[in-house]
């Protein structure tokens, strides 16, 4: 049995235990119920539940969430559409989320793989300043994948 300001009764029968906290006009809460005699504390159990949830909103907020942002592209894509397409994903890169970047292949542009691997490397060069290659090129269906993460600052 813990009392309430930490200091030990010792070993008491619930009936007391129950009596006591009562008496303080205060919860009875076992604390570890499996162990041989179970450990009770003296408390005041709304104000724990409530001081608890507020430790965890407040780290909820401190928790920065990051978000995979996509941009994608053709392996034929023009000039200014690909200058575009740097300009909002080094925006995103900016904002703190991480990038995904995809090379969509249609009809016969895939028996050409390597124009996809120049785009991406052209990608990488132009994004380079802010950010950083996490997964390298890679072939998923007919679309070419690679993802970017923002420097650290």
């Amino acid at each position: 049995m813990i009392d309430v300001d930490g200091t030990q009764l010792g070993i008491l029968s619930a009936e007391e235990a129950l009596k006591i906290a009562f008496e303080k006009d205060l919860d009875l809460v076992k604390i570890a119920p499996q162990a041989a005699p179970p450990v009770c504390r003296i408390m005041d159990y709304g104000k724990f539940l409530f001081e608890q949830q507020k430790r965890e909103k407040e780290a909820r907020k401190n928790q920065k969430v990051i978000d995979i942002k996509e941009v994608r592209m053709s392996s034929t894509i023009d000039t200014h559409d690909f200058n575009t397409k740097v300009n909002h994903a080094i925006k995103f890169l900016k904002g703190g989320d991480k990038l995904k970047v995809s090379v969509r292949f249609r009809k016969r542009t895939v028996a050409h793989p390597q124009f996809g691997e120049e785009l991406l490397r052209k990608f990488k060069e132009a994004v380079s300043e802010v950010g950083v290659v996490d997964k390298p090129s890679k072939m998923e269906g007919r679309s070419l994948v690679m993802f970017v993460s923002p420097k650290k600052q």
